[in-house]
């Protein structure tokens, strides 16, 4: 990303650090409406519980609690089970109507800005000087790079991760949710707010180190296969999807641990179900393991899937091109300069 390669010949000493967050911040808005669906019925995957009462059905279940209907005349109007991606989507629709499938979509916008804008400058600034300091060693830049910088990004937001994680996990009101974050922080505390964010940085830490590696190495690959001085829109979205899916299975299981933890505000003030020594990120896998099998630490695999692949094509697409864009629009204002300078 940084430019330092022979197959990539913007530079960001040629861009300002206001230009690279605005770039950042393009694909943002579109990435968010087109892949929050599927985080709402991956979400809902992972955090859903197994075992069904006799006689009774669940309305929806949200890893909170378990919300119970009876079935009195043979026809529930419960979800069910959800057995897999496309089962989820239907019941969803179908039991909550097509607008379930955005919800937690405000305070996914509001993430994206201050996320993006912190992860794509962070990581642009430090790998620019990480190359120029490691030198031949400088092809790991990407890997370090992204990996400071998505600790920055993940810390800072948090907190709206957390919220946005329960409007999607169970429906309930801006109220509901405010009134069960002011009890869990009366009860544990404003670290509270914090909760997952260790299984957060396991899944995300990896994730960002082993992506921008992968998508370094590969944009320059194609590069020099395809004999191009710079990358394409094609080369830069391909390369985004495929990095992006290979380190989104890497760390799924991260992924499910933390949206089991995330879910579970409110419910620890309720009853005592997790101490501080069984609410860690390994403690939460080996209960997982031991419920629901080796599977189970993947659920929701297919949508994540779905949504990563396209979400980092379209948001590495969009970055490169708004600094293609701002390179040469720097390049007109300094070559205009020059003219009007000789003249």
């Amino acid at each position: 990303m940084s430019g330092q390669n022979a197959s990539h010949p913007v530079s960001d000493d040629d861009i300002t650090p206001l230009q690279q967050m605005v770039s950042s911040c393009s694909g943002a808005f579109i990435t968010s409406l087109l892949v929050t669906p599927l985080d709402v019925i991956k979400i809902r995957l992972q955090a859903q519980k197994n075992p069904l009462f006799k006689g009774k059905y669940f309305v929806y279940s949200n890893g909170l609690m378990d919300h119970l209907c009876v079935c009195e005349n043979g026809w529930s109007r419960a979800h069910g089970h959800f057995s897999g991606t496309f089962d989820a989507f239907y019941k969803i629709v179908r039991c909550e109507g097509i607008r379930a499938l955005w919800s937690g979509l405000p305070p996914t916008l509001v993430m994206a800005v201050p996320a993006t804008m912190i992860y794509f400058t962070g990581y642009d600034q430090l790998c620019a000087v990480l190359r120029r300091r490691m030198g031949e060693q400088a092809h790991w830049a990407p890997l370090l790079a992204g990996g400071i910088a998505r600790v920055g990004s993940a810390t800072v937001i948090s907190p709206l991760e957390l919220i946005r994680t329960k409007l999607q996990s169970q429906k309930q009101s801006y109220q509901e949710l405010s009134h069960c974050i002011r009890s869990a922080v009366e009860a544990e505390g404003w670290w509270s707010l914090w909760r997952g964010l260790g299984p957060t940085l396991l899944r995300d830490v990896p994730f960002s180190a082993m992506y921008w590696f992968n998508y370094e190495r590969s944009k320059s690959w194609l590069c020099e296969h395809y004999q191009s001085s710079e990358a394409t829109f094609s080369i830069t979205f391909s390369c985004g999807a495929v990095s992006g899916s290979v380190a989104a299975i890497v760390t799924l299981p991260f992924d499910v641990v933390k949206t089991r933890r995330q879910v579970q505000l409110g419910e620890l003030q309720a009853s005592n179900l997790l101490s501080k020594s069984s609410s860690s990120t390994f403690s939460v896998m080996r209960r997982i393991v031991a419920h629901d099998g080796f599977k189970g630490l993947f659920a929701g695999f297919f949508p994540r899937l779905v949504k990563v692949a396209p979400a980092c094509a379209i948001m590495i697409s969009s970055y490169e091109f708004g600094k293609s864009f701002f390179h040469k629009h720097n390049q007109e204002r300094r070559l205009r300069l020059l003219q009007t300078n000789n003249t």
